[in-house]
């Protein structure tokens, strides 16, 4: 019989991420994988990262998860996007190596203290008094813990398509969770069928190249984690070609024969990561689609053609393939699938991902109506500390909009629900201009050194760094001068008479650090990481003084927490359709009970006063 603080089910990215933070904050924890060959394996896209993805790699490296330096490992491509736009915008991506992935992440959790890797099926839960206790293996034997992450990913009743051909699969290759699924159901919660998909893979061998365009990486790589300064790989470049009419034709003449346009998929696809059938029936007036090769590593001649996920039947696929550019004489190593999958709804969970029906069973990924690894990650980090402090009877640990985009990325699946697959965007955090890639450990490794989930190593470069800003930005805000002083180094400055700070000039769009220099030799002796940092912080330090005030006030509403037998339904001056929504959403806090759809400004004072109410009679 075997005992544990935690137990983490699946060796996904979710898996992975919560095993090791519930490891790293002191819990003795248990990951059960039905393979540990398959640890951390990228069963889609063999890349990290991109806009908004980018930003939760950065934050979990942030907290010293694994998911960025396993990237950074196994990077043979990088690339920030957006390049050109503001930095609060900008995504790091990395196209990866995947044996070099799966190899990074099963050596760092197999360094993990306080970590088992279990090889089993999970088959049951172990319930008593609607709390959790443990696992029942497929084998008969059980494993006990204080709490229980699920990172089920896809297997939950997974089906594979190909055409008209299904058959159960939790991804190629692997089989379903079947027992698992209906146990889950038992528990009464509210359940839906999501699908996703991935495009045939290629023989690189097979493909004309040399006609192809070129897609170098960055000259200048921008890793994942603050731990690295350089890829640790040979970088390589990807081949770039499209769509054309003949394609099409070719896809338009079969849709029927589509598993999802033939009828045979129920679940909902991820509406931003469309099928190529998806493309051609949603932009029927484009002729043409840009479809990027990506090599899936250095030693393999497999290639993801990203861009050409699909249902068609493996005939099919091979005719549309062949219609395009460089593609002609291509073989099909893999034929591209979709896969339908059961996921709970997110509005089952509280913000530390715990169930609000059963107390110490935490949900990560997938399994949340979420799509993309890193989305998968970011949750497992959220589920897997937060398990491991319920397991110990710690204070559990909350993400706020206001300061993260796992925060943004938990509030939204907790209070909207999904429709479709959720993908992370910067355009879902109203504070992005201050919850940017650059600054997320100036955001994030305070709390994880704090809380004790943070290697000494990782604390001292932070620290080190911290003190370097903060003394680099005193000296350029105690070096000021005249607008004839700076107009005469070329700045171009309005001539008004006021001083102006060396980190006023940074905070300017068209000065470099070239034409301060001429002002303020001193600037050549800071180290260029933290000029450039600082850089970045004064260029947005006017208008995150705007969001500042807004920001708090959050912070402020997410102080006033809300008991969770909370009586909605005795209070006067609230609707009884409003008491019904809150009964449902059983908001934690203020700033979670604004959200539920339909409250009121008075609605939210009534609430507030019924909380300090409460304070004042525990109290007294």
């Amino acid at each position: 019989m075997k005992h544990f603080d935690v137990i983490v089910v699946g060796g996904g990215h979710a898996g992975c991420e919560a095993a090791a933070a519930s490891a790293r904050s002191g819990a003795k924890t248990a990951l059960i994988t039905l393979s540990k060959r398959d640890l951390g394996v990228m069963s889609c896209n063999p890349a990290i990262g991109g806009l908004g993805k980018g930003h939760l790699v950065r934050e979990i490296d942030a907290l010293d998860g694994i998911m960025g330096r396993a990237a950074d490992a196994a990077g043979i491509q990088f690339r920030l996007l957006n390049r050109r736009k503001g930095p609060a915008v900008q995504g790091p991506r990395a196209q990866a190596d995947r044996k070099l992935y799966q190899k990074a992440i099963s050596e760092l959790l197999q360094n993990q203290e306080n970590l088992t890797i279990l090889s089993a099926e999970v088959y049951d839960l172990i319930v008593q008094n609607n709390h959790i206790q443990g696992v029942k293996l497929a084998d008969g034997q059980e494993v006990f813990s204080r709490s229980v992450v699920l990172t089920t990913g896809t297997f939950l009743r997974g089906k594979i398509f190909i055409g008209d051909i299904v058959y159960p699969g939790g991804r190629m290759g692997d089989k379903p969770s079947i027992a698992l699924a209906q146990r889950i159901e038992s528990l009464g919660l509210a359940m839906g069928r999501l699908k996703t998909g991935t495009p045939p893979r290629l023989d690189g061998a097979t493909i004309n190249w040399e006609i192809l365009d070129e897609q170098p990486g960055d000259e200048e790589p921008v890793l994942f984690s603050y731990l690295n300064k350089a890829p640790a790989v040979q970088q390589i470049s990807c081949g770039i070609t499209h769509t054309n009419t003949k394609t099409h034709d070719i896809i338009r003449l079969n849709l029927e024969k589509s598993a999802m346009y033939g009828g045979f998929i129920e679940g909902v696809g991820p509406r931003y990561c469309p099928s190529i059938e998806d493309k051609i029936v949603r932009f029927s007036d484009k002729d043409s689609h840009q479809v990027f090769l990506e090599p899936e590593g250095l030693d393999t001649n497999t290639v993801y053609p990203n861009g050409i996920s699909t249902s068609l039947p493996e005939s099919v696929q091979f005719e549309y393939v062949r219609s395009m550019v460089g593609l002609e004489n291509v073989k099909i190593l893999q034929p591209g699938y979709a896969i339908e999958y059961d996921f709970i709804d997110p509005r089952s969970l509280n913000d530390t991902l715990g169930l609000k029906a059963l107390d110490g069973l935490f949900l990560a990924g997938q399994i949340n109506g979420t799509t993309g690894y890193e989305e998968a990650a970011a949750q497992g980090m959220v589920a897997g500390l937060n398990a491991s402090f319920k397991s110990r009877e710690m204070e559990p640990i909350r993400f706020s909009r206001a300061d993260s985009y796992i925060g943004v990325m938990v509030d939204d699946l907790i209070h909207r629900g999904i429709t479709e697959p959720y993908r992370m965007f910067t355009s879902r955090a109203e504070f992005r201009l201050s919850l940017r890639a650059d600054n997320a450990d100036q955001r994030l490794t305070r709390l994880a050194v704090d809380r004790g989930f943070c290697s000494n190593d990782r604390r001292i470069l932070f620290e080190r760094k911290q003190d370097a800003i903060a003394a680099a930005t005193g000296s350029m805000m105690n070096a000021t001068f005249t607008p004839k002083q700076i107009q005469a180094c070329g700045i171009q400055i309005n001539q008004d008479g006021n001083r102006r700070s060396v980190f006023d000039l940074l905070s300017l769009q068209n000065v470099a650090q070239g034409d301060i220099e001429k002002l303020w030799p001193e600037i050549s002796t800071i180290n260029s990481e933290i000029v450039d940092q600082i850089s970045i912080d004064a260029l947005y330090s006017h208008y995150i003084e705007r969001q500042t005030k807004d920001q708090a006030a959050i912070k402020k509403d997410e102080m006033h927490i809300i008991p969770t037998d909370f009586d909605y339904q005795n209070m006067s001056g609230l609707s009884n359709e409003l008491k019904l929504k809150l009964k449902r959403a059983l908001p934690g806090n203020l700033a979670q009970a604004a959200r539920v759809d339909g409250m009121t400004p008075a609605a939210l004072m009534l609430i507030l006063a019924k909380i300090k109410q409460g304070v004042r009679s525990r109290a007294s």
